[in-house]
């Protein structure tokens, strides 16, 4: 066991929030109990700027971290805007706010400046969380925080059972979060969903202290909530599922075209594109490029209940890419900077192969030592950018600056600035 896992199967370790309510269920014990009901009850949906003020003021006036989550509508809706935002806080108990009939959150996002927050796999809910003006100064991930520490399973339900003791129901997490008005059991599972997350985050904060890493996490989490929103994707066309079956430039051309007529409909009709067209279609398209309405009729994805009038648009934008220039057809292969494919490096730069293959299993030998994934101690992408070019002079500070440079913490960079000296100093064969 490690010692996340010594932590999660003793029970006196496991410190719930509060009692749970009286109808949460009964278990023998050391079994987890399941909640089943918020300690206050379902909270009203706030849909209006007069309760959402009386909301803002209330968190204001609370005490210590407060706990957040949203509610997105992924398979459903177009894009990755929240539909629910939770909230919890000492003294202000829990709310649950509709961004569709209050858009503006920013004065509540203001109210909460220099607060901690804490969230569950942060990345995934602070940009639609920004796009309604709710960024937060401070925060704490309580799954980040499981990573560092060890836990084999880092969902919520499963931290929350592996480290407090009760379940928490998640039959609701995949569900139509736009649909109006939501049902009293997706507010229920909403509202559960904050109910524990601050006393997660404090036993947490115990068991990563216990193990000497909490410096390590607070650097982490600092350094999300100081991340600038990411860059729009370059080419998002090119992420289409079954990709590598695409071959030929004008193949490539329809995948694009196709892509972006989907894009711009789903976009239109504020629907998930896969709703519109899957990826399979597209690609069967473009790998048989079809030369009318009738031949497209019969591929897989397109004959099955799909009229007339939605043919056409999709044959006129194979039409557009079957007829475009060869100098404006899209090159194979994504446009990247950095290093080439690790595959490839042993005919390309054997040294450099050599170099990767000794860093890498350095870093697999100080990930297990510490109990934590090896992506967590340092981005495998950094990882393969020092060995393709390492520094000119290979010594402690210039890898120090090298993973600086990169992004590394100051806490990768101690533990693993050993490590990479002693990889980058590996001959290749024939060296």
């Amino acid at each position: 066991m490690t010692d996340a896992q010594d932590t999660a199967a003793d029970s006196s370790l496991r410190t719930p929030g509060g009692t749970p309510p009286d109808d949460a269920g009964s278990s023998v014990p050391g079994a987890p109990t399941p909640l089943l009901e918020p300690r206050e009850g379902i909270p009203p949906v706030i849909t209006d700027e007069a309760a959402l003020a009386r909301v803002t003021a209330a968190f204001a006036a609370g005490t210590g971290p407060v706990a957040v989550d949203a509610e997105r509508a992924s398979g459903y809706r177009y894009g990755q805007r929240a539909y629910l935002v939770q909230l919890r806080r000492e003294g202000a108990g829990t709310a649950l706010i509709d961004p569709v009939a209050c858009p503006d959150l920013s004065g509540l996002g203001a109210a909460l400046s220099g607060v901690e927050w804490v969230l569950h796999a942060a990345t995934q809910d602070l940009p639609c969380l920004r796009e309604i003006g709710m960024t937060p100064t401070r925060l704490f991930d309580t799954e980040l925080a499981g990573r560092l520490a060890g836990f084999p399973r880092v969902g919520l339900g499963a931290m929350v059972e592996g480290v407090l003791g009760y379940v928490l129901e998640k039959g609701h997490s995949a569900v139509d979060w736009s649909t109006r008005p939501l049902p009293e059991p997706w507010l229920r599972y909403a509202a559960l969903d904050v109910e524990l997350l601050v006393d997660l985050r404090d036993a947490l904060e115990k068991e990563l202290d216990r193990q000497g890493k909490l410096e390590w996490a607070l650097q982490e989490f600092d350094a999300i909530a100081t991340a600038p929103p990411p860059e729009p994707r370059k080419d998002p066309w090119r992420r289409t599922s079954g990709m590598h079956k695409v071959r030929r430039r004008r193949q490539l051309a329809v995948v694009r075209e196709l892509w972006e007529t989907r894009d711009r409909i789903a976009r239109r009709r504020d629907v998930s594109p896969g709703k519109v067209l899957s990826d399979a279609a597209i690609v069967e398209a473009a790998l048989a490029l079809p030369g009318n309405v009738h031949a497209l009729a019969a591929l897989n994805g397109f004959g099955h209940r799909m009229g007339r009038r939605q043919l056409e648009q999709w044959q006129a934008a194979v039409d557009r890419a079957k007829n475009l220039p060869e100098t404006a057809l899209p090159q194979p292969g994504q446009q990247v900077t950095g290093p080439p494919p690790p595959r490839a490096w042993a005919d390309k730069d054997p040294a450099a192969a050599a170099r990767l293959s000794a860093a890498r299993a350095g870093v697999s030998a100080l990930a297990e030592r510490l109990a934590m994934p090896q992506e967590n101690v340092i981005s495998p992408d950094t990882v393969r950018r020092i060995c393709w070019e390492p520094p000119a002079v290979v010594d402690p500070g210039s890898v120090e600056a090298a993973l600086t440079g990169y992004g590394a913490r100051p806490w990768q960079v101690e533990l693993v600035t050993p490590v990479l000296v002693d990889a980058l100093a590996v001959k290749g064969a024939g060296a």
